[in-house]
């Protein structure tokens, strides 16, 4: 696979994590009944819902940033497997399942989107660059 074509397929996957992560992020710090009552119901409390949607837009704007802040990116990636993994084996015991589908998908995207990641930027990037 080519340097194109590997941005293309990083760029999309970031655009997409970015959109799937971007819009969660929000409904939680707005309260959107849908994501509280689903997260809530899996067991987790309040506070939890405020601080996951501040740090998924921070992380959000760490993924959008181009070529920058390489190492701070790792984190947003370590960040959101957490997330995807810890929603998935929250509704697979609490709901079933059935209702893990958009974590299996997002798992599949992210995984992609940080391979290409990983193949564009090879631990090139220095201490001096966080």
């Amino acid at each position: 696979m080519n340097a194109k074509t590997t941005k293309i397929i990083y760029w999309t996957g970031a655009v997409l994590t970015s959109l799937w992560f971007g819009t969660s992020g929000i409904f939680e710090l707005t309260k959107n009944p849908l994501v509280w009552e689903i997260t809530q119901q899996l067991g987790y409390p309040a506070h939890f819902i405020y601080l996951l949607g501040v740090l998924k837009l921070s992380g959000v704007i760490t993924l959008l940033i181009p070529n920058k802040l390489l190492r701070l990116k790792e984190w947003v990636f370590a960040g959101v497997f957490f997330d995807i993994i810890f929603a998935f084996f929250s509704k697979l015991a609490v709901l079933g399942f059935a209702a893990t589908l958009d974590a299996i998908i997002a798992f599949v995207m992210v995984s992609v989107t940080y391979a290409m990641f990983r193949k564009l930027y090879s631990a090139t990037y220095s201490v001096n660059q966080f």
